[in-house]
């Protein structure tokens, strides 16, 4: 993948957020996980400010440019009901005065909370595709972009997740970010869902410095970050998948308590299907010896708050936390 601050012309580029995104020293964090007080920093790219923040901004600054190159008016994309991409893609299509149509798995009905309740206020229109695998999706959002063109309208099909080698290219620049911000990084960690944001990681870090943590979004999302890095094979990518548990929608006892641990000891706020799982992969990677002591370890946090507010099972445990004071 070439350099992403070259070739402007060719790779067209918008600005939808805040950046560089802070980095933040969290030793209370990283004690209880086993590691040195100033072995674990924190990338808040839940700063990202756009729409409630997230990861899926970076790429959203690539792939929406590349829509409006090509003169759409109108943004399309795919997601689970709970989909932070599509949120930031509505919060996109808001801030650039595009319309914005999202494909979702399922059906209406039922709770409008989370990620659902923000889409609407952005304004985005939803389109239902039922029960379907990824390439049900995907024909079903080829089938909205054709009825809107007949309609007049000009639209654009954004990647699932965002992911793609040009989405990716966002996430090349955090990684140059991180660069600067922790000379001597020995290992980020990030989610690891449709593959965008750990591929352009790679792309700046190496693939030895970039730990992703598999979240059950794709069946196999390690040939997507070795496509979309522009590398020949997936060997030698580091991929843990022990965190998927019961699957992507589902709430796993290590998240859960990741979850806590990370409200408890650093204030930090962990969404229960991208970064509650990624934190507790980094807690079994240094239970079993993959991050130790002394290295200089950066927790990427992607952001995904809302969705906390729509998982039913996280909104139970959580409540479940609450202790009164009794006198």
């Amino acid at each position: 993948m070439s350099d992403p601050h070259s070739h402007p012309n060719s790779d067209p580029h918008v600005e939808l957020a805040t950046f560089p995104t802070p980095v933040e020293p969290a030793p209370a964090l990283a004690v209880a996980i086993g590691l040195g007080p100033d072995d674990l920093w924190i990338k808040r790219d839940d700063l990202t400010g756009l729409g409630g923040g997230g990861n899926k901004i970076r790429k959203l600054e690539w792939t929406v440019g590349s829509a409006l190159a090509e003169g759409a008016d109108t943004l399309v994309t795919t997601g689970a009901p709970q989909s932070n991409h599509a949120r930031l893609t509505a919060a996109a299509g808001a801030r650039l005065g595009l319309d914005v149509v999202l494909v979702l798995r399922g059906s209406p009905g039922g709770s409008r909370s989370g990620n659902l309740a923000l889409d609407g206020l952005f304004g985005a229109r939803i389109a239902w595709a039922g029960e379907v695998d990824q390439a049900g999706l995907d024909r079903a959002a080829a089938g909205v972009c054709d009825r809107l063109r007949e309609s007049g309208a000009r639209p654009a099909l954004i990647p699932f997740g965002g992911s793609s080698a040009l989405g990716a290219r966002g996430y090349v620049r955090c990684g140059e970010e991180l660069r600067r911000q922790l000379p001597g990084l020995r290992t980020a960690v990030v989610a690891l869902g449709s593959g965008g944001t750990m591929a352009g990681l790679v792309v700046a870090l190496g693939a030895e410095a970039v730990l992703g943590v598999d979240v059950g979004a794709l069946p196999e999302p390690a040939p997507a970050v070795s496509e979309f890095a522009g590398l020949t094979s997936p060997e030698g990518l580091r991929v843990r998948r022990d965190q998927i548990g019961g699957g992507y929608a589902t709430l796993t006892a290590p998240t859960a308590e990741a979850l806590t641990l990370a409200a408890r000891t650093a204030g930090l706020v962990l969404d229960p299907t991208y970064t509650g799982r990624a934190l507790a992969g980094l807690i079994a990677a240094v239970r079993d010896g993959d991050i130790r002591p002394g290295e200089r370890t950066v927790f990427v946090h992607t952001g995904g708050l809302p969705g906390l507010f729509g998982h039913t099972e996280a909104v139970a445990y959580a409540e479940g936390q609450v202790v009164e004071y009794r006198t």
